[in-house]
């Protein structure tokens, strides 16, 4: 169910008769409506928290969001300028750049890792040649969806610690607040209208804040609840084919040929990051119980 939600976010972004940065504005914008009165109704002695015990939770949930408006304000646009099939497929390297995060944080990667990193690095590269022969617009757009990964990896990574005491509505309902502010700004500064727009965009936003937004994010925390981060991580790799032949099926929007080679490419490359960070995992938990067994 999730995985069919979140399919649909491309599609509507693409038929969507408004400016990016205005959709991931309102996308949410609304979400926020939403959560806001059911966190006040059922958490709101964890709300009150967040100015006390729970203050540094509270500064994760803020550059969270800052890193989550990153995310919607350069791949969003990025849906306009290239094929919906190559904008989703790089976005969805974000488990590669959540690997160099870690990295960065002193983390070893096995050689399986680095192997991923390498088809998903070649495959983006080739998608991204390919869209030269298409046009300077689809280069650009290329790029913006994969500085969306880096900014979503961003965006998991510091959501991971706000996670530690905070339940999954009061995080999201602040993390997207963040972020819709973060983006009004954003538009306000740019002179991005947030409104005259026809009927048919604002019920394809509604699909969006319901779909991808609520629906999809709200299945996915479910569904961690029962199953393995890694199970979810391959489901979501999905979105790829099931977005690309949506677009194709609605919109008329064939992806083009020269880039379907790369595509694949990059989804292969992230299913095995996915899968070798996950049996390195597994092995340094078993280390690690074998060592205080020892003990």
């Amino acid at each position: 169910m999730a995985v069919a939600a979140i399919t649909t976010s491309s599609p509507l972004i693409a038929f969507a008769a408004a400016p990016g940065l205005a959709i991931a504005f309102w996308r949410n914008a609304l979400a926020v409506g939403v959560l806001t009165p059911l966190a006040i109704v059922r958490r709101r002695a964890e709300l009150r928290a967040l100015a006390g015990p729970y203050r540094r939770q509270l500064i994760f949930c803020v550059l969270s969001g800052v890193a989550l408006a990153a995310h919607f304000g350069t791949w969003v646009p990025s849906i306009k300028l290239t094929s919906v099939a190559a904008s989703t497929a790089l976005v969805c390297t974000q488990p590669v750049w959540q690997g160099l995060i870690a990295l960065g944080q002193g983390r070893r990667l096995p050689w399986v890792t680095w192997a991923g990193i390498g088809m998903a690095v070649a495959g983006a590269a080739a998608a991204t040649g390919a869209d030269l022969g298409v046009s300077g617009r689809a280069v650009l757009g290329d790029l913006m969806a994969i500085a969306g990964g880096v900014c979503a990896a961003a965006y998991t990574a510091l959501g991971e610690r706000a996670r530690t005491t905070l339940s999954t509505t009061v995080y999201t309902t602040v993390c997207y607040g963040v972020c819709a502010l973060v983006l009004l700004v954003v538009c306000l500064a740019a002179g991005t209208p947030l409104g005259g727009y026809p009927a048919s965009t604002w019920l394809a936003i509604l699909g969006l804040v319901a779909g991808a937004q609520l629906l999809g994010h709200t299945m996915f925390n479910f569904a961690l609840r029962r199953v393995s981060a890694t199970t979810v991580s391959i489901l979501i790799l999905l979105e790829v084919p099931g977005s690309a032949l949506l677009a194709w099926a609605w919109l008329g929007q064939a992806p083009p040929a020269a880039t379907v080679p790369g595509v694949l490419l990059i989804v292969a490359g992230v299913t095995v990051v996915v899968l070798g960070g996950a049996r390195a995992g597994r092995r340094t938990v078993a280390l690690t119980t074998s060592t205080g067994a020892e003990v």
